[in-house]
């Protein structure tokens, strides 16, 4: 009897691992890999490992100039992009680019994303941060399978977070148009949006020998916590009366470390689907626990039922 997909493994690795470290001894010549929001935080971390172990990395972002101040520090083959994840005709515009000049993509990593911001919404009235954080990786995603088809073991790595314990995916009403709107509900959905889009690529494509992961980076304060307050950090304990970032929070280098060990471990050959922390796979937990994954993030008829809810709102067929 196979084993569950959320049981952990061997892995050398833990919390405090850096992504050079994960990477270290791999040898990526030859590979390609695109990094969304691969020019800050924990993105640019995972732009520099992979690109050390020799990777030719793509990073597609909103601030083309930005992303060149922050990647001339980094080493290596790295390209940037043009993509604005909450602008479908971006996102679209920037997979056909992609696959009219590319054969493969080894690795897509879905890392870019917005957390808990006031309401706002896309041209198509969709609320921003599901059209950001799943809708718009969702379409990316689409446009560059040719790509990874041919890749010949490709691996899909989707950033979810320990958000995704707030809340499932409401399918009737995603973008809240009948319910109030709250921004870390908002927020939650996507995050869980995010682990079931894997556990869905992992389903429909496993006979392309394409795998998916989920991942759960860890606390760490980046960019990402831009349209919170002071206020509401020091009361949820993100940060102390001075301003300081707790022992719990990890460093940019090791949030990346998952992100990058599902890139690369050959322990999860036979986990696709599975949501990983810490650099191991997270073990299904219930109740007010504030680690693994809950039940709906990996259940396969809510990622199914998510990925048909998403063609219908992109009008793509994948």
């Amino acid at each position: 009897m196979p084993l569950a997909l959320q049981t952990p493994v061997d892995s050398p690795f833990g919390a405090r691992s850096t992504a050079m470290g994960v990477v270290r001894g791999h040898d990526l010549s030859g590979k390609r890999a695109l990094v969304t929001g691969g020019y800050s935080g924990i993105g640019l971390e995972t732009t520099r490992a992979l690109a050390a172990a020799g990777a030719e990395v793509i990073v597609p972002a909103r601030d083309r100039e930005k992303a060149g101040r922050a990647l001339a520090q980094v080493e290596g083959r790295i390209e940037i992009a043009d993509l604005d994840l909450g602008d479908q005709n971006s996102v679209r515009a920037c997979a056909d680019s992609l696959a009219g000049r590319f054969d493969r993509l080894h690795l897509l990593i879905s890392n870019a994303g917005i957390m808990a911001c006031p309401l706002q919404r896309t041209a198509e009235g969709w609320e921003l941060q599901f059209a950001t954080n799943h809708l718009g990786h969702f379409t990316l995603f689409a446009g560059l399978l040719p790509l990874l088809r041919r890749a010949d073991g490709a691996r899909v790595v989707a950033l979810s977070s320990l958000g995704h314990l707030i809340t499932d995916v409401d399918r009737e009403d995603p973008m809240f148009h009948h319910r109030a709107y709250d921004k870390w509900v908002a927020y939650g959905q996507s995050k869980s949006a995010n682990a079931q889009f894997a556990v869905a690529v992992a389903q429909r494509f496993s006979g392309d020998g394409i795998r998916a992961y989920s991942v759960h980076p860890g606390g760490i304060m980046t960019d990402l916590q831009r349209d919170l307050a002071a206020e509401e950090m020091r009361a949820m304990g993100w940060i102390d009366e001075q301003g300081r970032v707790p022992d719990r929070f990890k460093t940019p280098e090791q949030g990346a470390a998952t992100s990058v060990w599902a890139a690369v471990s050959p322990l999860l050959e036979d986990r696709s689907g599975a949501y990983l922390e810490d650099c191991n796979v997270a073990v299904e937990e219930e109740g007010r626990t504030q680690s693994g994954v809950r039940a709906w993030a990996v259940d396969p008829d809510r990622a199914e039922a998510l990925w048909v809810l998403s063609e219908r709102l992109t009008g793509l067929r994948v």
